[in-house]
């Protein structure tokens, strides 16, 4: 008998065998073969800080990550028909507002180097609230999703905002998007919901939903 192992191509054949293994013998590993190969992807991917002058270095790839999730219905601020000019303009922004010390932004990177996603911790807040920071642009290339980097890059930042001495963070979502489950798993607390606050990529109204976690 020869054996081998498995690869992600096997998945949709050895998931219901897994399941049917817990089933009948309570094997202790409940995780679907997809989920096995999103913890070993998402070992890949190396998620670190990056200071002004290489965020500016990494306009155009951060560029390709906001015009794909834009494209693939994102509502994050943008509409389309996204032009790359746009999105080269919002990336240099923020890497001027990194540089002013306003913010953080994280990238993640896969074996080869090419940036998969990015999150940003804004460090800028009024008098009162120097304690508090708001996550934003928690953004992954659609190639990259379902391979646990955006919980890599929820934990990175969470991390960060402790370093920042910043411990009431805030963010907001589209109501009953995929990134709602993403942050509940992550322990984030449901804060409310406003109807109709703004527009998806298509010209569509969406509600958004607001979370905080004190960490």
């Amino acid at each position: 008998m020869d054996f081998r192992f498995a690869v992600a191509e096997n998945a949709e054949h050895l998931a219901p065998l897994n399941a049917q293994l817990i089933r009948d013998e309570g094997h202790r590993n409940a995780m679907t073969v997809e989920q096995l190969v999103e913890k070993r992807m998402s070992g890949n991917v190396t998620i670190r800080r990056v200071g002004a002058d290489e965020a500016t270095a990494c306009v155009q790839p951060l560029s390709d990550i906001l015009i794909d999730c834009v494209e693939g219905g994102a509502s994050v601020s943008f509409m389309l028909p996204i032009s790359r000019e746009s999105a080269v303009m919002f990336w240099r922004k923020v890497a001027d507002s990194v540089a002013l010390g306003e913010r953080v932004l994280l990238i993640a990177e896969d074996s080869s180097g090419r940036i998969v996603g990015t999150v940003q911790l804004i460090t800028a807040q009024p008098e009162n609230q120097p304690h508090r920071a708001d996550i934003a642009k928690m953004l992954v290339h659609r190639k990259a999703r379902k391979t646990g980097v955006g919980q890599r890059l929820m934990a990175e930042v969470e991390r960060v905002a402790l370093e920042e001495n910043k411990h009431v963070l805030v963010l907001d979502t589209v109501t009953g998007g995929d990134a709602e489950r993403l942050y509940q798993r992550a322990g984030w607390q449901r804060v409310g919901t406003v109807p109709n606050y703004a527009l998806m990529p298509d010209g569509e109204l969406c509600g958004t939903t607001f979370y905080s976690k004190q960490v």
